[in-house]
C-alpha cells in the first residue's frame, strides 16, 4: 500500500495553498481532486494583504502579481446614489508587506499554484478521484478512493488527511460533524461580464446598492472583468432571473448588450456556517469545508488561506517530531473565534446590505465633517491557543522585515518559529535556537521599542506567540512547541 505524508483533498485555492506550504518543506503529497481540470471561470475575486503574504510564502507573487488589481475599496449608496458608508483601501504598504486589498481572476491563481506545484518531486496530483472512505488509526489514516476514469478502487494511506474539497465536503462527512448555521440565507444572481473595451462610467471600485427593493453589488475586477449581484425575491422564479433578457434589463442603468460578453451566470444560496468540529484524529477541514460566509467582505477564500497557514507549519512540526494531539487542537481553537468574526461581520455587512440595520457593521467606524461614515477593516486576532491569553501581544500578526542584506526576515522562519530578541538577550539565549538579533534587521529594534518588548516569539504563519521579557529569558533557553 502507498504512504504518503499528506494527503490533501480538493485543488482550489485552499488545497493548492496547503500542498505548496507543505510541499516547500519536502513533504511527500497526494492531492486528490474530482475535476478534470480546474474551473475556468471567475469564483473568487478579491483577497487581502494576509493572504499575499502567505503566497509569498510560497514563491508565487513574482509570476502572479501581474494578474492582480490593487482594490480602492467599497462605498455603499442608497437608492438615491448617496454614499451612506466608505470603507476606503488606502493604496499603503502594511505591517504585511504589501497593499491592503487586492482583486484576481481565480483561474490565474490556480494556475500558479499548480504550476509551482509541478516543481516539486515529491507531489503527486490524481484528477477525476472520489474519496470513498477515510479511516483514523494510530499512526496513520486509511483511505479508499476510486479513479473515476476506470472505476478502479485504490487503498492509500498517510501521516495526515485534510480535507479541502469545499461547501459538500466528503471529508467533513467522514468526520460525521455537521455545520453549525449561524442565520444568514439569501439567494443572489451572479452575472460576470467582460467589457468589449474600457467603459469609463463605470465605478473603479466595489459599490454595495444597499436597499429594500433590490439590494445588489457591483465589482471592479482585473482587465476588463465586471460583477454585478443582486438578491433574488422569494416570489421571483429562477429561470426568469437566469434568462439574458432580465439580466440585460437588470443592467441596463450601467451598460447595454453592445457593451459586453456575458461570461457566466448563476444562483448562489450566500449562508453563514460554521462546522462543529474541523478535526478527528489525523483527519482536519479547512476552507469552505469548515466555514461558509456570505461574499460581501471578500473573505470567504482569505478564511480558507488562513486556516491552511495555521495548520501546515503545525502538521509539518508533527511530522519531523511526534504527533502531538495538544498542538494540532490549536488548529481550530485558535481559527474559530477569528473566523467566526469574518462571518458575524459579514453579515451585519449584508443585513445593511438588504438595508434592514443600521452601519454598526463594525467598531471601526468613524464620520468626517461632512457627515459620511468610513469603516476600517477588520483583523481578529487567534482564539485561544499556543501562547497565554493574557499576553497582549499574542495572537498578533508580526510585521514584514527586511534584514540589512535586503532578504526578507519571513525567509528565516517560514518551518518553525523564531526568537527575536534585542542584542542585549544574546548571551541569555542558547544558539540551539533559531533567533535573530533586531539590530540586524531594518527597523525591527524601533519596533520592539514601540510595542514595549525586549523581544518576541513568532510562529511560521506570522503570527506571535508570546512576548519576552529579560527576566523570564530561561524560558526561551528551553523553547519548544
Amino acid at each position: 500500500m502507498k504512504e504518503y505524508d499528506v494527503i490533501i483533498v480538493g485543488l482550489g485555492p485552499t488545497g493548492g495553498t496547503l500542498a505548496n506550504l507543505l510541499a516547500i518543506q519536502g513533504y511527500s503529497i497526494l492531492i486528490l481532486e474530482k475535476e478534470n481540470s480546474f474551473y475556468p471561470l471567475p469564483r473568487a475575486v478579491h483577497f487581502d494583504d494576509e493572504v499575499m503574504r502567505v503566497f509569498q510564502t510560497i514563491g508565487i507573487t513574482d509570476k502572479f502579481l501581474k494578474y492582480t488589481l490593487i482594490n480602492k475599496g467599497t462605498k455603499f449608496v442608497n437608492k438615491k446614489g448617496d454614499v451612506i458608508l466608505d470603507w476606503p483601501r488606502p493604496k499603503e504598504i502594511t505591517e504585511n508587506g504589501w497593499y491592503p486589498s487586492y482583486r484576481f481572476h481565480q483561474p490565474d491563481l490556480e494556475r500558479q499554484l499548480r504550476n509551482r506545484l509541478k516543481s516539486f518531486k515529491k507531489v503527486y496530483i490524481q484528477q477525476n478521484t472520489k474519496l470513498l472512505k477515510a479511516t483514523n488509526t494510530k499512526n496513520n489514516v486509511q483511505i479508499i478512493y476510486q479513479d473515476i476514469k476506470n472505476n478502479k478502487i485504490l487503498n492509500i494511506e498517510a501521516k495526515y488527511l485534510i480535507g479541502c474539497d469545499g461547501a459538500n465536503s466528503t471529508v467533513r462527512n467522514q468526520i460525521k460533524t455537521n455545520m453549525s448555521n449561524l442565520g444568514f440565507t439569501q439567494k443572489w444572481a451572479v452575472v460576470d461580464l467582460i467589457l468589449n473595451k474600457k467603459k469609463n462610467n463605470l465605478p473603479d471600485r466595489t459599490i454595495q446598492f444597499s436597499n429594500k427593493v433590490r439590494p445588489a453589488t457591483y465589482c471592479r475586477n482585473v482587465g476588463r472583468r465586471r460583477r454585478w449581484e443582486f438578491v433574488i425575491n422569494n416570489k421571483e422564479k429562477e429561470e426568469t432571473i437566469m434568462s439574458e433578457k432580465y439580466i440585460w434589463n437588470f443592467l441596463k442603468p450601467w451598460l447595454s448588450k453592445k457593451d459586453a460578453k456575458l461570461e457566466r451566470k448563476t444562483i448562489y444560496t450566500f449562508k453563514s456556517a460554521i462546522s462543529k468540529s474541523w478535526r478527528k484524529g489525523r483527519i482536519f477541514i479547512a476552507g469552505d469545508a469548515a466555514h461558509l460566509m456570505p461574499p460581501f467582505m471578500g473573505q470567504g477564500m482569505c478564511a480558507g488561506i488562513r486556516d491552511v497557514s495555521n495548520l501546515a507549519w503545525k502538521i509539518s512540526h508533527c511530522l519531523k517530531n511526534n504527533h502531538s494531539d495538544k498542538l494540532l487542537n490549536t488548529y481550530q481553537s485558535e481559527r474559530y473565534s477569528n473566523v467566526k468574526e469574518y462571518v458575524s461581520t459579514t453579515m451585519r455587512m449584508g443585513s445593511f446590505i438588504n438595508a434592514v440595520s443600521s452601519t454598526k457593521i463594525t467598531k471601526n467606524i468613524s464620520s468626517n465633517k461632512e457627515g459620511v461614515k468610513s469603516m476600517k477593516s477588520i483583523k481578529p486576532k487567534l482564539g485561544k491557543g499556543l501562547g497565554k491569553v493574557n499576553d497582549k501581544l499574542r495572537g498578533k500578526i508580526f510585521p514584514q522585515f527586511k534584514l540589512k542584506n535586503g532578504k526578507n526576515l519571513d525567509e528565516k522562519f517560514s518551518s518553525k518559529p523564531i526568537v527575536i530578541i534585542s542584542p542585549k538577550l544574546k548571551k541569555k539565549i542558547s544558539n540551539k535556537i533559531n533567533y535573530v538579533l533586531s539590530n540586524n534587521v531594518n527597523g525591527l529594534s524601533e519596533y520592539l521599542n514601540n510595542i514595549k518588548s525586549e523581544g518576541l516569539i513568532v510562529r511560521p504563519d506570522r503570527f506571535i506567540i508570546s512576548s519576552i521579557k529579560s527576566n523570564k529569558i530561561s524560558k526561551i533557553k528551553n523553547y519548544s512547541i
